[in-house]
């Protein structure tokens, strides 16, 4: 199979596609190609209003701290980026730099090609936003479990520590 069907079937949102469904989506996706630390997304830089799924490497995720950039997630091969503002943020909404870690290589696809599929395919659509609700779900649980731990750690609450 190629690149982009492969990465597809890795993520969350081909979840509930049959593979003619794939297909489709499959063919609104290019690969592009970064080099170690070159960033992917940044904060305050208008940029295009694409979904990246990380095909091959990994993207570590970087937050300004007043102690300088701090690293706070490295995102595998399947994990989705840019979901702010495909979703209808604008790049004042982004708060981290996704940068590749390593040669790079990143499945994109425009909002607009997506928007597409609108009137053609609209389970498609909905089929593929109930995955990055899943997987925006995915992050806010996992993010919510690490404070709770950090809560934990730190005011050595229920028996912990």
């Amino acid at each position: 199979m190629s690149l982009i069907k492969d990465t597809l079937h890795t993520s969350t949102i081909t979840e509930e596609l049959n593979e003619a469904e794939v297909d489709i989506i499959a063919g609104l996706f290019e690969i592009l190609d970064y080099k170690a630390g070159q960033a992917i997304v940044r904060p305050g830089v208008d940029q295009a209003d694409n979904l990246y799924i990380l095909a091959h490497g990994e993207i570590q995720v970087m937050i300004q701290s007043h102690e300088g950039d701090a690293a706070i997630h490295v995102l595998k091969p399947g994990d989705l980026a840019g979901i702010i503002t495909f979703a209808g943020g604008t790049s004042a909404h982004i708060s981290a730099t996704l940068s590749a870690v390593g040669d790079t290589k990143v499945l994109s696809m425009p909002r607009a090609k997506f928007e597409t599929l609108i009137n053609t395919h609209p389970m498609i659509v909905y089929k593929v936003m109930r995955g990055v609700v899943r997987d925006v779900h995915g992050i806010v649980r996992r993010m919510n479990a690490q404070s709770a731990e950090l809560s934990n750690y730190i005011y050595r609450i229920h028996g912990r520590y």
